[in-house]
């Protein structure tokens, strides 16, 4: 469409829903008969809702329909008889894997934090995801395992670069290549989940979480996450120069008259 909206029909044939609510979108996978599985127009319904969303919106949920957060993706592209209006799986270049990507990549913007409400299975893609998120808070049955190397491929929609962040090379190499599956209790010691959670409670954690994070003034909020984001990369004395600068906007905007 002219104006960029994404209309009903897309958002059906994505298995997404969207809600925005002030300051807080969710995101919801939609697809429960299908534990949420993903495909081409998934991923690029998501890059347009981070393309579309209001500029007001500080809090983006990342959540599954059902009993799964996402077994990943739909398998059905695998096979000859693929899934209904998706085009089929086979050699793809870069910038097709790039289209792909930007659906979870804006979750990183600094205007935003991003949390993923995990629960059930998170497989490939959808740990990928939840991987793409600021925070996971994990229901107490969350199954994350990182499934690509065991069809063949790699991880590919930017996954490898938090796992690594988080866990190091060796467990991430482990973690892919077995592809096997850790639950909630590893899930918090490796650093996969920030809080676990009974499932039962999962949608009461995440509230408490947003409204602990609505708290912040917008502005903080954005120079911390930018901040923090840049800290693995930088030198302490980078860091330390990025820090003086956040500081020094920020103590201008709290002296201006309101």
């Amino acid at each position: 469409m002219a104006d960029g909206s994404i209309t009903d029909a897309e958002f059906e044939q994505a298995g997404l829903r969207l809600a925005v609510d002030g300051p807080v979108a969710t995101i919801t996978l939609a697809r429960p008969e299908r534990r949420n599985a993903l495909t081409f127009s998934t991923w690029r319904t998501l890059a347009r809702i981070g393309d579309t969303l209001p500029g007001d919106v500080r809090v983006v949920v990342v959540r599954g329909e059902g009993p799964a957060f996402s077994a990943g993706i739909d398998l059905r592209l695998f096979t000859a008889e693929g899934v209904p209006g998706e085009d089929a799986l086979g050699p793809r270049d870069e910038d097709f894997i790039h289209g792909l990507q930007a659906g979870y990549l804006w979750l990183r913007r600094p205007e935003i934090v991003s949390i993923a409400a995990v629960q059930g299975h998170a497989i490939g893609g959808g740990f990928q995801l939840a991987l793409a998120c600021d925070l996971r808070v994990a229901a107490d049955d969350v199954k994350f395992a990182m499934k690509e190397p065991a069809l063949g491929i790699v991880p590919d929609l930017s996954g490898t670069k938090p796992l690594v962040d988080i866990v190091g090379v060796p467990r991430a190499l482990e973690l892919c290549l077995t592809a096997r599956t850790v639950h909630a209790e590893e899930a918090a010691r490796l650093g996969l989940a920030e809080l676990v959670v009974p499932a039962a409670e999962l949608g009461k954690a995440v509230d408490d979480l947003v409204a602990a994070i609505l708290a912040v003034r917008p502005s903080t909020a954005v120079a911390v996450k930018r901040l923090l984001r840049e800290a693995p990369g930088n030198t302490l004395e980078q860091q330390a120069a990025a820090e003086r600068r956040e500081q020094v906007v920020l103590l201008r905007e709290l002296s201006e008259p309101s």
